[in-house]
């Protein structure tokens, strides 16, 4: 086995909520020493984020797991002394505040830069560090809002469902740290690094695959809008309603919809040239849907997707969250980790999709507690144990009572 990709990079965490700590779970995971620095007492607002057990939040080990926790008041110039030293031994910097923040508090990239230039510091936020929107707070649903990702989802005449899942977070996290790990590898070329201006807004608009190029082709003559259950550019691709539930079916290329179309048994469906070609289906999906909704509502899922695999047209059953995690395929790939956490117990939570041939990225340590490392993260700094002794007294470094009784 090999060492784990960024093994030997230290990196220091000063995020909250989602993207920021997502990215560095990641690159905790490939093997990089993360240093989760949270404010005394109340640490990341993502421990105060549901769900909870025994007064842990299950957000926060999520995103948090892997790495090393240190508590300190950097509004205190102890504390801030000490920050700006983890940085000079640090090779990367992710933070998440609003642009200017870091800046007035002694932590921006010219300053630590100054003192590390290899340093690669990235900052993640809802607009960027440039543009007329850039001191703009923001979050993900604000990013999904203003990229026209939300107005094309739903059902058409209703108001926009919630995503109910962190796209603009998560996905700007991955860029964070494809970006991270590219501008490392430049530094083995440069001797330097440089700051990374991460946008969630940015992101998003990326990720339009259809909606910007077919409105720019197009002259601004199309622009997409909330379709309901099925894509009208893409015949057949949507979502169907069967005895017991929902289904997916994928037939939008012409040789799946010719063995759809002989499976529902309507020989003009098979014969009629109209449906022969992509746009031809596009055209006439109205003729076409109302069959295929039939042929479902009339058997269970089960019985749509073995009709379905048995001619090979993809499928799949529209699964709740307890199917995922007893799905043989997600349990073979290792996407749920077991972990045994100090306070809490064992805990089940999701694994990272990374999966490489030659070393094991899952992730047997737990977030740490608040304050967890204050000690061993301070030492390796130079500081004595009475140095680290005075920090406490004063206030300057801060650990949850459960980390003294860990070190019992």
């Amino acid at each position: 086995m090999q060492q784990l990709p960024l093994d030997g990079i230290r990196v220091i965490d000063y995020t909250h909520f989602l993207a920021g700590p997502y990215l560095s779970r990641c690159l905790s995971a490939l093997g990089a020493e993360v240093i989760k620095v949270e404010r005394p007492v109340s640490g990341d607002a993502g421990r105060q984020h549901a769900y909870f057990i025994n007064g842990q939040s299950g957000y926060f080990l999520q995103q948090n797991m892997g790495k090393k926790g240190l508590s300190i008041n950097l509004k205190d110039p102890r504390g801030l002394e000490l920050m700006q030293k983890l940085a000079d031994s640090a090779d990367v910097f992710v933070e998440n505040y609003r642009p200017g923040t870091l800046d007035k508090l002694g932590l921006g990239y010219k300053t630590l830069a100054g003192r590390n230039p290899g340093l690669v510091y990235c900052s993640v936020s809802a607009y960027g560090h440039t543009g007329p929107d850039s001191h703009r707070a923001g979050f993900g649903l604000i990013a999904e809002a203003k990229s026209g990702i939300m107005q094309m989802v739903g059902v058409p005449e209703d108001a926009p469902p919630l995503l109910r899942i962190a796209l603009g977070d998560m996905y700007t996290g991955i860029h964070g740290v494809a970006s991270v790990c590219a501008a490392l590898l430049g530094r083995v070329k440069s001797g330097r690094g440089q700051h990374i201006d991460l946008a969630l807004y940015d992101c998003l608009v990326s990720m339009h695959e259809y909606a910007i190029q077919c409105y720019t082709l197009s002259g601004g003559q199309e622009v997409p809008i909330q379709t309901g259950h099925d894509l009208p550019q893409s015949t057949l691709y949507g979502v169907f309603r069967a005895k017991d539930g929902d289904l997916v079916i994928a037939a939008q290329v012409d040789d799946a919809w010719k063995r759809l179309a002989d499976l529902l048994g309507n020989p003009d469906f098979a014969a009629d040239t109209r449906f022969h070609s992509a746009a031809g289906r596009n055209k006439h999906r109205l003729e076409i849907l109302p069959v295929v909704r039939a042929w479902t509502a009339q058997r269970t899922v089960g019985e749509c997707l073995a009709a379905l695999d048995a001619v090979d047209v993809p499928c799949a059953k529209v699964q709740r969250i307890d199917e995922v995690l007893n799905d043989p395929q997600i349990i073979a790939r290792g996407m749920v980790i077991e972990q045994e956490h100090p306070l809490v117990g064992k805990v089940r939570l999701p694994n990272l999709p990374f999966h490489f041939s030659e070393c094991d990225t899952t992730q047997s340590m737990p977030a740490p507690l608040l304050g967890q490392h204050n000690r061993e993260i301070s030492a390796s700094l130079g500081y004595s144990s009475k140095d680290i002794d005075t920090l406490f007294a004063a206030g300057v470094l801060y650990a949850e009572e459960a980390v003294a009784k860990l070190n019992l």
